[in-house]
Parts: C-alpha cells; structure tokens; sequence
C-alpha cells in the first residue's frame, strides 16, 4: 500500500510507503528525535549498567564509609557529588547514587516494557476477535471489559498486591521481589487492556466492511490470512502509538507503587525506593531527593513527547 506525497518545491509528485512518509514526519519532529535519544540513552544505560558502573568503578551495593560523615550525611556538596560518585552517595550507608539508579532503572524499565507490550497484545487478540466473531462471543468480552473499567486501578492494586504476592510465592513460580514484579505486571495489564481493546474492536468493525476485505473474503480467503495481510497492518500504528504512550506511565506507576510501598522491596533498587528512602533527608541532603526525582521527570517527559511525535507521524492528518 503506498501514498503520493506533493514536494511543495517542485510540485512534482513521488510515490512513497506510508511508512517512509511517517519517518520522513518524525524526521521534521527535531523535539521528538531529541526526545528519542534521551529516551534511547536511558534504556541502553539501564540495561547497560554492569558495564556502565564498573567503567565508574561502582555498583550498587559497595559500601563506601570514607564518604559519610559523623552525622550520617554525605561528605561535600550536592551529597558527595564527585569524579568518583557522580551522583553523589546514599546517606547513612554509603552506597553509590549512580550505582543504586543505574541497577534501580533496569528493574523500572522492564517492568513498563513488559507491561506495554502485553497489555497491546492482549487488546489486539481480543478485539480482532471480537470485532469478526462478533456475537455471543464480542458480548462476553465486552461485559468482561465493562467490569474491569469499573475498578480504579490503583486502588484495586494496593488492595491485591500483598495477597497476590502471597499466593505466587506458594506456587513456587517466584520468591520476594520476583513474586512482587510479577504481580505488578498481572495486575496492570488486567486492568490496562480494555481500554485499547475497545478502540482496537471499532476499528476492526469499521475495516471489516471495507469492499477489499469483501474482496478477500469472496476470494475465498481465511480469516487468519485476512487478519495478517488485511486488519493487522492498518493496526499497527495504533498499536505502536499506544506502546509509546502507555511506556512512560507504567515507568511513572512503578515508581509511584515502590513509592507507596506496594512494588518493590529493599534490598532491591528501584526509582521508587530511593525516592521513598530520599524523602527522609530531603531537608539535610537535597540533592538525594533532587537527582533522582530529576531522572524520573526528564525520562517519562521524554517518552512522552517521542510518543506525541511519534503519533503526529503516523497520522495521515497530520499535514493537513
């Protein structure tokens, strides 16, 4: 499928893919690409960062007493902040700041990529199937996803997490902090799915009338190959809007989580828990509570404005 696109200055015209239309857009975005870049150095120093730390000749859980002082607070300004310590230590212990974010952010990050992209796929399988099936079967689903829009997912995640964590650790499937990822994950694409299901269902009952899936179907075409060579290639720019999109806020709810207690525990590292832990000294040791607040906001404002850029692109409006 391919789109003609007018060059204003020779007013000739070329004929291109959708896709090298939309990657010529996001290629005029410069506040996107920016945000694509901060957002790709984040990802490849979290998921880099046994590499990352030891070039530093840090980690996250070497304790350096020479950086506190008598009062449990870190020797020098901006709380330690040195060639050493780039970000300075954790008062009262000692432990690397860069190294307790670089380890934290993998966790935090796995979690939102995990999340994004289950949750995408279960609402693409539901509401393709729904919206072809239609019927018995489109009625239960959708009386499934009222029910599930009705519970606010925070509060339904504090109510769930601790005896859901439970249960998963009687089963043997993980123990602690595994148990708790785990869960978290459960938790937020239960809850998280019917929402694109429901915008995924009425574009599948708007494309199944089209007169080429009438075509395809008069041909004598299955529905699988009309779903993979019909109704999924005009999907996929939602999907990967909504991927975007929702990137940004799981990676904010993990730390929120965390924050409350809820998430992740010590020993584990995550944005979460050292804001949880900074918020005791942020009178003493601002920068404590500074730098990795700082992180949090630069990281999912960044996604968030790849993900705008990234939907303006893909719409076919756009230049309109």
């Amino acid at each position: 499928m391919s789109a003609v696109e007018v060059l204003p200055e020779t007013s000739s015209f070329i004929q291109r893919s959708p896709r090298q239309i939309a990657w010529r857009r996001l290629k005029r975005n410069k506040v996107a690409l920016v945000s694509a870049g901060i957002a790709i150095f984040f990802i490849v120093l979290a998921f880099g960062a046994p590499l990352i730390t030891k070039i530093f000749g840090v980690d996250n859980t070497t304790i350096y007493p020479t950086t506190i002082g008598p009062d449990g607070l870190p020797k020098g300004a901006w709380g330690g902040v040195s060639w050493h310590h780039p970000f300075g230590v954790e008062p009262q212990v000692g432990r690397d700041l860069f190294g307790l974010l670089t380890y934290g952010s993998r966790i935090s990050f796995s979690i939102a990529i995990i999340t994004s992209i289950t949750f995408v796929a279960v609402g693409l399988f539901l509401g393709i199937s729904a919206g072809l099936i239609g019927g018995a079967y489109d009625t239960f689903i959708g009386r499934i996803c009222d029910f599930l829009l009705a519970f606010p997912t925070t509060f339904m995640f504090v109510a769930l997490a601790l005896p859901l964590t439970q249960r998963v650790e009687s089963l043997g499937l993980a123990k602690n902090n595994g148990a708790r990822v785990i869960v978290m994950v459960l938790i937020l694409v239960v809850f998280s799915w019917p929402s694109f299901f429901r915008v995924v269902r009425s574009q599948v009952l708007s494309i199944r009338e089209k007169e080429y899936i009438l075509a395809s179907r008069s041909l004598g075409a299955s529905n699988m190959r009309i779903i993979t060579k019909e109704i999924l290639p005009n999907l996929w720019p939602l999907a990967i809007i909504y991927l975007s999109i929702s990137l940004p806020g799981y990676l904010a709810a993990e730390a929120v989580y965390s924050f409350l207690g809820v998430g992740v525990q010590a020993p584990g590292s995550t944005w979460g828990l050292v804001l949880d832990d900074a918020q005791n000294f942020w009178q003493r040791d601002p920068a404590y509570l500074a730098i990795p607040a700082a992180m949090v906001v630069v990281v999912v404002l960044a996604l968030n404005l790849f993900g705008d850029g990234l939907r303006d692109a893909l719409d076919s409006k756009s230049d309109r």
